[in-house]
């Protein structure tokens, strides 16, 4: 599930919050207006994202803009689309890697930990990255990309089938995904068996 950026996450929370502001489903012109946006065209991507997601439709009608769909309204309704929510996709392994499952749920995330991009939530399972602050029952903000640069932490997919965070370093002939535990050891791979899902951006945790 990909998650929403942050303006795609502001405009949908506007169209929400101010339905009875738009009698009918309004144009572009009148969101700009509304949102005080100079720009058409900024606005029109953004929105595409949101009718790509299914939050929106877009009207026939070249002067019209766009409405809800009933899924935007059934999410809100029902809490589980709130003001600064990212999808929960699952588990993470710090440690030995595990399967990153697919769940429907949200979580609140603010927006300091969180980018731009588009990002998702996964929990954390083990103590390989104990060393770099990130215990298990941590929850993580991932930023959704397929790209890193060495020293970073990302959710590496290991031949297609399982998934784990660590430190990466990339060469052309090899991957390291590097563990932040002393006693552990660096795994190493052929670049064709790494895929990159995201950068780590963010960090929460519970004392409860």
């Amino acid at each position: 599930m990909s998650a929403l950026t942050r303006k795609q996450q502001a405009i949908l929370d506007f169209l929400l919050d101010n339905q009875t502001q738009f009698p009918r489903p309004p144009s572009l012109n009148e969101l700009c207006q509304a949102l005080g946006l100079k720009s058409r065209g900024s606005l029109h991507l953004t929105l595409r994202g949101l009718i790509d997601a299914g939050f929106v439709e877009a009207m026939g009608h070249k002067r019209r803009g766009v409405r809800l769909t009933g899924k935007a309204l059934a999410l809100r309704e029902s809490g589980q689309q709130l003001p600064h929510a990212l999808p929960l996709v699952g588990s993470i392994a710090a440690g030995k890697p595990i399967e990153a499952i697919e769940h429907t749920e949200w979580i609140s995330v603010p927006d300091q930990l969180r980018s731009e991009q588009s990002c998702y939530v996964l929990k954390v399972k083990g103590d390989s990255m104990i060393e770099a602050g990130i215990l298990d029952g941590d929850w993580v903000v991932i930023e959704q990309r397929s790209h890193a640069q060495n020293g970073e932490i990302v959710v590496a997919l290991i031949d297609n089938q399982e998934a784990t965070l660590k430190y990466i370093e990339q060469t052309a002939d090899e991957v390291l995904l590097i563990p932040a535990n002393s006693s552990m050891e660096a795994m190493r791979f052929h670049p064709s068996q790494v895929s990159i899902q995201g950068v780590l951006v963010g960090q929460m945790r519970s004392y409860r």
